[in-house]
């Protein structure tokens, strides 16, 4: 008892602590308030460690530089750039598309300075933010108009909502998706106001069936791209020409969504070809709604294009001001399309179809390039080798279809708590390396890694952990 009320009379204060050298930085970076609340903290904590006689009494300088630890990692983004090695490359959960420098440095710009965002400055008047992107739009996909909000789920309630709120909305039963989290097409619809109408069955439906749905009720005939799933075997379902030409004769429209959507054939890319924007347009749709950020390439959005006259009533939906998009992103979204102007250069410029196209024989040789790097920051304990990989595109986008690539394997010589502690410690550097834990091996699946330099440093870094343990 003696020596831990000795002990707490040796403990700093804290104006003693506010005064060293280490509290200068501390004041300097997070400011009198934090450093002072942090430091009090800290010797809280240190003065009850003391009356337990589990800590020695710090000096100044210690108590300042916990301070500082624990103020640095309170300030540290959660949004931390990581190495996605998972192998799938527009992973929703890490944010999905990289952005082209392009888009980056619009996106910088508008955040610098003011911009004319709904500012006509032809002639002073108020203006409208999608006539930035309308151009565009319109050029690459063969629509008439074109519009834009958040996202896609985004794009799909705000069409429904407006061809068909308090009307009926015939779809296939076969395309009622689900996306990520839980987010289902039926619950959509409903948020929409519309009423929902299933036609055919899981996996067959027939031109008859639409037509013999169609009534004085109906608002819309609603074509979802089923770009999640596949359902293979004895299947039918109506294609989106003909579908239209069914709406069209009964004089109701037409809504196509395309989920992912893509505005290049990817064939040319070693991709499976999907069904373009301007096909979809092409084929008589009214209505055609589509994603930004993920086969596109770009930030998250939502586009919606199609006839004149439908989407200056979808512009005029209340809704629309709801689910709009700010001047960063809008800057990013333009100069994403206007790199589909020059589609010999596509893959050079946009990353997301640069990393999609990128051929395994590459990523082997890069692979075989950090084995040796990868075995030495993971110790003895550990066998790394170079492994064969199917990556995937992700966001729901060609699930059955996957691309060859390569990476690292890694298995544990002493069992698998030491394989899921090395994962969250690759997880726990300054720039966390993400893989993917797969028949009792972890796997880095290289196809996303560009920045071999950065890599290195954080694999030095886990080396120099591991040695101090």
């Amino acid at each position: 008892m003696e020596i831990s009320r000795a002990a707490l009379r040796d403990l700093p204060s804290v104006d003693a602590v506010l005064k060293s050298a280490t509290a200068a930085v501390l004041l300097e970076r997070f400011g009198r308030f934090a450093t002072t609340e942090t430091i009090r903290t800290v010797l809280a904590e240190t003065r009850v460690a003391l009356k337990s006689g589990t800590h020695d009494v710090p000096t100044i300088d210690q108590v300042a530089r916990l301070a500082l630890a624990r103020l640095a990692d309170g300030d540290r983004s959660g949004l931390r750039p990581v190495f996605n090695l998972t192998g799938t490359v527009l992973h929703t959960n890490l944010g999905r598309a990289v952005l082209a420098d392009a888009a980056i440095e619009a996106a910088i710009a508008a955040m610098r300075d003011p911009v004319a965002l709904e500012f006509d400055l032809a002639t002073g008047a108020r203006g409208e933010r999608d006539d930035h992107v309308n151009e565009l739009l319109c050029a690459l996909t063969g629509a008439e108009d074109a519009t834009v909000v958040n996202n896609n789920a985004a794009a799909v309630l705000l069409s429904l909502n407006t061809l068909a709120a308090g009307r009926e909305a015939i779809v296939s039963r076969g395309e009622l998706i689900e996306i990520g989290g839980a987010f289902r097409m039926p619950d959509i619809m409903t948020r929409a106001g519309a009423k929902l109408v299933e036609v055919g069955t899981t996996n067959r439906t027939h031109p008859k069936d639409y037509a013999a749905a169609i009534n004085e009720a109906t608002g819309v005939i609603l074509k979802v791209h089923t770009s999640n799933y596949r359902i293979l075997g004895f299947t039918s379902e109506v294609g989106a020409a003909e579908l239209a030409r069914i709406a069209a004769a009964q004089q109701v429209p037409l809504l196509n969504d395309l989920g992912s959507g893509t505005l290049v054939d990817l064939s040319p890319y070693g991709l499976k070809r999907e069904p373009t924007v301007r096909q979809a347009v092409a084929e008589g749709a009214d209505v055609v709604t589509f994603s930004g950020d993920k086969l596109l390439g770009g930030p998250q959005a939502g586009f919606i294009v199609g006839k004149r006259d439908i989407i200056e009533v979808i512009n005029r939906n209340p809704l629309k001001r709801a689910l709009r998009v700010d001047k960063i992103r809008l800057a990013a979204i333009e100069a994403t399309l206007k790199l589909f102007r020059d589609p010999d250069r596509l893959a050079e410029r946009l990353p997301a179809l640069r990393l999609l196209a990128r051929p395994r024989f590459e990523i082997e040789d890069q692979a075989l390039r950090l084995l040796p790097h990868m075995q030495h920051a993971a110790g003895r304990d550990f066998a790394v080798s170079v492994c064969e990989c199917e990556s995937q595109i992700g966001s729901g986008a060609m699930p059955l279809d996957t691309i060859p690539s390569a990476g690292l394997r890694i298995v544990s010589n002493a069992g698998g708590i030491a394989l899921e502690r090395l994962a969250a410690a690759l997880r726990g550097l300054e720039r966390p390396v993400i893989g993917r834990l797969e028949e009792g091996a972890i796997i880095l699946d290289l196809r996303c890694l560009t920045d071999e330099d950065a890599f290195l440093s954080a694999l030095s870094t886990l080396e120099r952990d591991a040695t101090a343990k």
